[in-house]
């Protein structure tokens, strides 16, 4: 496949690092810093957290080490050109569902360079939330084991960690289960779910020990792509739970994927500026994950996100085992977190940022 140049990010201030080394080995540093808002400049906060993690020396290593170049540019610019390379060189999926990426084959010193980077990077070492206290928890949903492994976390977040004062939102939407997914659910013992959403509302049960919603409400519109529905529980003793199935913004094109989940309970949920908003999902997706709550929660709303992953050293996920994670598979996420970094990056220039050049 043809090199791709690759222009430098730009820092929003303060500058950006400057060329990077070798990375350092896995675990010896914290994780670059994800974007963040700042109640009193949010788009200069998140646009300068853009750029300080896509000019970080993992990064700039990652590129160098798939033969990538860094000629200047504005931060849209560096978004676009990063995207269209990791599309050459990071994409296995090919527009197919995550099961179903390939493993692309690797001599050892790029495994080590992916592994390196996915770990300085965030995905890779899970840590634990920010606060004790939050107006709202949100899981987001995934494939099987996820749906069950991030329910029960956010169960023990809940009894163990943080205070969450008003709703937890379990996310999903009615993507149909694949033959694996539903071995994996045979082998944990749920039965009667065929889709994603189906595996959220039997692990809310399960987990929190409930039979039968309070309230239920939804559209059956003959499409799952359409359709939406909406389960709330009442736990003793706890925040309600509400778990949603969200239809696809393009409906005639895809499923509904993350992004179309948070923005669906975005609609159904009270939000107030400032308001501290955790989400849960694996630390593979965190950046990527992150970045579009940032899009479709921070900026329309004002709220502030906090993203954490599961703890795969909790004892009662035993049963509930992770997929190896491959090099491929961070390479993969890497790239999604590009992506959607681009995506908020262009949210942000349209309502008004700009997009600062260097010297």
């Amino acid at each position: 496949m043809p090199e791709r140049p690759v222009p430098p990010p730009v820092a929003a201030s303060p500058p950006a690092a400057g060329p990077a080394g070798p990375p350092p080995p896995a675990g010896t540093r914290d994780p670059v810093p994800l974007p963040c808002s700042d109640p009193a400049d949010p788009a200069a906060a998140i646009t300068y957290g853009i750029s300080r993690w896509v000019d970080s020396p993992p990064i700039r290593d990652l590129v160098a080490g798939f033969g990538g170049r860094w000629p200047t540019g504005d931060l849209g610019a560096v978004l676009a050109a990063l995207d269209e390379f990791s599309a050459a060189h990071w994409d296995f999926r090919a527009g197919r569902e995550r099961p179903e990426a390939r493993e692309p084959d690797l001599d050892a010193n790029r495994r080590t360079r992916v592994r390196a980077a996915a770990d300085a990077l965030g995905l890779v070492r899970p840590r634990p939330p920010a606060r004790t206290r939050y107006a709202h928890l949100v899981v987001l949903g995934g494939l099987a084991h996820a749906c069950l492994r991030r329910v029960a976390y956010a169960a023990h977040l809940l009894r163990e960690r943080v205070d969450v004062t008003g709703e937890v939102a379990v996310l999903g939407s009615f993507r149909p289960l694949s033959e694996a997914e539903r071995r994996t659910l045979a082998d944990a013992d749920v039965a009667g779910a065929d889709t994603e959403v189906d595996v959220l509302d039997a692990a809310v049960r399960r987990t929190f020990g409930l039979r039968e919603p309070d309230a239920s409400d939804g559209v059956d519109a003959g499409h799952p792509h359409h359709s939406w529905s909406s389960r709330t529980y009442q736990p003793a003793g706890l925040p309600p739970v509400r778990v949603l199935a969200a239809p696809s913004s393009e409906p005639q094109r895809r499923r509904a994927h993350t992004a179309d989940t948070q923005r669906f309970w975005a609609e159904h949920a009270r939000l107030s500026p400032g308001e501290p908003v955790l989400l849960v999902t694996a630390p593979i997706y965190v950046p990527f994950q992150h970045c579009d709550a940032l899009r479709t929660l921070a900026v329309p709303y004002g709220c502030e996100i906090d993203t954490v992953g599961v703890d795969p050293a909790r004892p009662d996920l035993d049963h509930l085992p992770e997929p190896t994670l491959t090099p491929g598979r961070y390479l993969q996420e890497i790239r999604s977190a590009i992506r959607s970094m681009r995506t908020l990056h262009a949210a942000l220039t349209e309502v008004g940022q700009p997009d600062d050049r260097t010297g």
